[in-house]
């Protein structure tokens, strides 16, 4: 098992390796939260010969120590409060609700930069890989789960390169299966797993996905109407 990544590409192949059951079915779709996560995804979705999308959410900082999660919002209005960090700062539900509408324009602004006037794609009753570079506090990500239960997919298989232990296995009760491959006691942070963690830019993200509607599936790219 490795100690560290080389980068995201590198970490998204290792980790198809651990999906191999899922390759060549019609049924599945690998979704990569932006930014950090769709390189990641795109290795995944390749050796799956799966559909890639995004599902887009956007962790709600701490005003002053963004870094540090208070909770995340995603695509379809879903919250995700993080309580034992709002309790231990005391922060207002005016200041949660600034910053929540100041993500919610920008969750809308991705998604009209990464998919432009094409709809996102079907989970209901699919198989659903959901894709990220790494998982800290887990907010952003159960977000995203809470988001895709309710277009109510078949499965939901969560797989991370890298998360703490003890994440996964809460997480494990959220999802039909998480898959990661290196689970560290102490995460510290994400970064520090990578030997290259430089900052995923919007531009490739859209490039990515473009490239990835260029590649043929196992099955029809079946799309929200």
């Amino acid at each position: 098992m490795v100690m560290r990544f080389r980068d995201r590409r590198d970490a998204g192949k290792q980790l198809a390796t651990q999906l191999a059951g899922y390759r060549n079915r019609p049924d599945v779709v690998v979704l990569g939260l932006p930014r950090g996560g769709v390189p990641v995804a795109f290795e995944v979705a390749s050796e799956l010969h799966a559909p890639l999308d995004v599902m887009i959410v956007r962790k709600l900082g701490l005003p002053g120590q963004e870094e540090l999660a208070m909770g995340a919002l995603a695509q379809g209005g879903i919250r995700i409060l993080n309580d034992d960090v709002i309790s231990a700062v005391g922060i207002p539900n005016e200041v949660i609700d600034a910053v929540a509408a100041r993500e919610q324009q920008e969750i809308e602004r991705r998604e009209h930069l990464y998919r432009g006037d094409r709809p996102a794609l079907d989970v209901r009753g699919r198989t659903v890989v959901l894709v990220d570079d790494g998982i800290a506090t887990g907010a952003t990500i159960r977000a995203a789960i809470a988001a895709l239960k309710r277009q109510h997919p078949a499965h939901l298989i969560i797989a991370v390169p890298v998360a703490a232990a003890t994440t996964c296995d809460e997480l494990a009760a959220q999802g039909d299966k998480v898959i990661c491959l290196l689970k560290p006691d102490m995460l510290y942070a994400i970064g520090l797993w990578y030997e290259n963690f430089s900052q995923t830019h919007d531009e490739e993200v859209r490039q990515l996905l473009a490239c990835a509607r260029s590649m043929p599936t196992s099955g029809v790219q079946k799309q929200v109407r």
